[in-house]
């Protein structure tokens, strides 16, 4: 079986997300690197992987508020205005951008509101299906973010909530307040901190869905990375240890 043919098959698993009884998609589509952190993008040609993705099954889709300062978000409107129907789509809030650059991070319950309203209007959509926490905000209690998180479920705004790299015991204080249905984490042989930190005992104890993120080692296992030198001046990666000096050497050994 060609790997072609395999991805296509593995397109068609269906997983339940959490305990909604809503099926998705084993495989989703990552948009991040579409509109920053990996290098330059080319929209046109990022349209027509938006849109092939839906025809190969592939329909769980994965953005976020931060991601292009909001470019990314745009970039699957252009899609979702005739398809919003075909995807499972999922977008993140909490980071903001301060004017030299620096990250932020807000779980207030004013700002979740207006950060969703915020992605309604760019993504071009009524709803969105899951809704995450991008990291918790350590000034503000997770129950107040989850409370006005479930006040938007309440109004149609958004179907299930969803955190990013919490811990486990602030994954069970927010499921307290209303039912999470997914934690996002990366995940793969590079990042295997989940496996100790209690996360994936309390999703089983729980019923929440695990949904990795840079399953591949933010590319690494996709062999098309042979040196720091692939990667253009301005992708993320050149930061990361895994990819520096005899660490992206060894690493190759492992992937070879």
């Amino acid at each position: 079986m060609s790997f072609y043919s395999h991805f296509l098959k593995k397109m068609s698993f269906l997983r339940e997300l959490g305990k909604t009884g809503v099926k998705i998609p084993a495989i989703g589509l990552g948009c991040m690197g579409m509109s920053e952190f990996y290098g330059s993008a080319d929209e046109e040609e990022n349209i027509k992987v938006l849109n092939r993705s839906i025809d190969m099954g592939c329909t769980f889709w994965d953005t976020a508020d931060v991601y292009g300062s909001g470019a990314n978000e745009i970039l699957l409107s252009k899609v979702l205005k005739e398809r919003r129907n075909e995807v499972f789509l999922c977008t993140k809030f909490a980071f903001s951008r301060g004017p030299n650059g620096e990250f932020n991070v807000s779980g207030k319950p004013e700002y979740v509101r207006q950060a969703c309203e915020n992605s309604l209007k760019r993504l071009g959509v009524d709803y969105i299906d899951l809704y995450y926490q991008h990291r918790v905000d350590p000034n503000t209690p997770i129950e107040d973010t989850v409370s006005a998180l479930a006040e938007l479920v309440k109004e149609g705004k958004i179907k299930y909530i969803g955190l990013s790299e919490c811990s486990a015991e602030t994954l069970r204080r927010a499921y307290k307040v209303h039912p999470i249905a997914a934690v996002q984490m990366e995940y793969s042989p590079w990042t295997l901190d989940i496996e100790k930190s209690g996360m994936l005992e309390a999703c089983r104890e729980l019923g929440v869905t695990i949904v990795a993120y840079s399953p591949l080692g933010r590319g690494f296992l996709t062999g098309k990375f042979k040196s720091i030198d692939d990667f253009e001046p301005n992708d993320y990666r050149r930061t990361v240890p895994r990819f520096q000096g005899e660490n992206f050497n060894k690493n190759l050994e492992l992937v070879s």
